[in-house]
């Protein structure tokens, strides 16, 4: 976990909320000289800071209404904290929470160094890199959709359904063996819906597509070099990552990833293990499914899965193979260069 260590003059906790703030400005010896529940508006904010924007730092909790301030910073050149959420205890964990604690809470903390850090994405990929993720959001609909034909076919005791159906010339004529009009009106509309989200999820991926050639078409290129990363997935690394300059060492890339479990001791003895929740659960799943696509006609990668698997089991070969490629992936984005499959197998 990265702290905020640098002092100011000032700082400003803000606990913030789609329609309302409430702002706590502390001065350089901690003492509060602004506390205020204001409207979140850009306006309202800037005018309650003006005093003490000389040498000013806000902080605020990472929610989803935290695009617009960190923009309006950025356009006004203040110095912008983003908290991490799930390790805010001091905000979290009290017995007494109200918007006008938490806003102090947020202050002392970032005044202390003690604001644990979560990165605040840029706004020149933000937009897409959500698109990427509704995208995901519309495909796992759509699998939703194909499970609940299969499921349908189960409870009329019908003939198991062996083609895959995820493909739009096996679905023909599925309807028509439910005999029940309701049931047979229910897979019509399935089979509508699943078609239906073909065609956005196609025109999406064409969109994505031509928006990462004028973001960064180089380094998708060289994710893609990657086996088992194919155009999906080396979209979702690319905006999820954004910068690798921001990780310094691979160890941080794969936390940040979850590739890795972190232990929990104490004098000497071990617990279990913490943190499952702490990372990027995109880069989680890009990394599990390129590890699954990666034994795909690669005999190499097939021989390592082998051995892995007879030392640590299945479910953990896997597991071990995903942390290998996301370090892979790391010194591929950080020395621009091609993957190397004799490299990787050496490792």
């Amino acid at each position: 976990m990265r702290f905020y260590p640098t002092r100011h003059g000032h700082t400003c906790g803000i606990d913030l909320h789609a329609r309302t703030m409430y702002v706590c400005v502390l001065d350089e010896g901690g003492e509060v000289v602004l506390h205020r529940n204001m409207r979140a508006t850009p306006e309202a904010l800037l005018s309650c800071l003006a005093p003490y924007r000389d040498d000013l730092v806000v902080g605020v909790e990472c929610i989803f209404t935290w695009y617009w301030l960190a923009d309006l910073c950025a356009a006004e050149e203040i110095p912008f904290v983003l908290g991490h959420a799930l390790s805010m205890k001091a905000i979290h964990g009290a017995k007494a929470k109200n918007d006008r604690i938490d806003a102090y809470k947020i202050a002392k903390l970032l005044a202390g160094g003690t604001f644990p850090q979560a990165y605040a994405y840029p706004a020149k990929m933000r937009a897409t890199r959500d698109l990427l993720r509704r995208r995901l959001h519309l495909v796992r609909k759509r699998g939703q959709l194909l499970a609940h034909i299969r499921n349908t076919t189960h409870q009329a005791n019908l003939p198991e359904i062996t083609a895959a159906i995820a493909y739009k010339s096996n679905r023909e004529g599925l309807a028509d063996a439910f005999v029940d009009p309701s049931v047979h009106k229910s897979i019509e509309i399935d089979l509508a819906l699943v078609d239906h989200y073909d065609v956005l999820l196609r025109e999406l991926e064409l969109f994505l597509v031509r928006q990462v050639k004028q973001h960064d078409a180089s380094t998708f290129q060289l994710l893609r070099s990657v086996p088992g990363i194919g155009k999906i997935l080396a979209l979702t690394i690319l905006y999820e990552v954004q910068d690798i300059a921001r990780f310094p060492r691979v160890q941080d890339f794969a936390s940040y990833s979850r590739l890795i479990k972190c232990a929990a001791e104490s004098a000497g003895k071990r617990s279990g293990t913490s943190g499952a929740k702490i990372g990027n659960v995109h880069l989680k799943w890009a990394f599990s499914e390129a590890a699954v696509l990666f034994l795909r006609n690669n005999e190499p990668g097939k021989k390592l899965h082998a051995r892995l698997e007879r030392k640590h089991g299945k479910g953990k070969a896997l597991s071990i193979l995903a942390h290998k490629l996301g370090r892979c992936t790391y010194f591929v984005l950080r020395r621009k260069t091609a993957f190397d499959m004799e490299r990787f197998l050496a490792a």
